[in-house]
């Protein structure tokens, strides 16, 4: 199995991103979240998590408020 991230931003547009082949859904998050203000800084408004190219979820990267 193969876990990716594919970005996408508010027009659902795909944005480049870093390769991130992980092999699990844990390790996928935890990529994910070390690195998900760098792309909503890039315009990401979305993050869709795949495995073997199949949609598992679907997240907004917008930050909580406050």
């Amino acid at each position: 199995m193969t876990w990716t991230w594919k970005l996408e931003d508010a027009d659902g547009n795909a944005i480049e991103t870093p390769d991130s082949d992980l092999g699990s859904q844990g390790d996928a998050e935890s990529w994910l979240g070390e690195r998900w203000r760098e792309f909503a800084d890039q315009g990401a408004t979305t993050a869709v998590l795949l495995e073997d190219g199949k949609t598992v979820y679907r997240m907004d990267l917008s930050p909580a408020e406050e």
